[in-house]
């Protein structure tokens, strides 16, 4: 290819499209050096020992309390017929079991809010924080 002011005749060849090579040698010779020197040096590591842990899974389930409020407002800690002050004892007591346990209250569609409140407050008061609804499917 020629760099000269003279304007191209008909009998001039087409322009070179050749790419130089030799740009492209020396910056892969010069990767190539790179990476010979830096190899072995990560090649070197520092011993450490790592804690083992086993694959085992600990599904601990947190057994389920049944909390049971009649129409009448007789209340019931797993089907047996219990007052609100031995209930606070046992919720005292089941609050400080690992895992916590489930509550599960299930009230009477005609039972008094004024009961379900209590059974509530008392196991608040207890330190029992899961709680929850049961109802029916219509």
């Amino acid at each position: 290819m020629s760099f000269s002011n003279e304007p191209l005749g008909d009998d001039d060849s087409p322009p070179m499209a050749e790419i130089n090579m030799t740009p492209l040698v020396d910056v892969m010779l010069v990767l190539l050096i790179v990476f010979m020197i830096t190899i072995p040096v990560m090649q070197h590591s520092v011993k450490i020992e790592l804690p083992q842990a086993s694959s085992q899974k600990n599904d601990v389930k947190p057994e389920s309390i049944n909390i049971n409020i009649s129409a009448k407002g007789q209340i019931f800690w797993n089907n047996a017929p219990i007052d609100i002050d031995t209930l606070q004892i046992y919720a005292q007591t089941a609050a400080k079991k690992t895992p916590q346990p489930e509550v599960q209250l299930r009230a009477d569609k005609n039972a008094r809010y004024e009961t379900v409140a209590q059974v509530l407050a008392s196991s608040k008061r207890a330190g029992l924080t899961k709680v929850g609804f049961v109802t029916e499917a219509q």
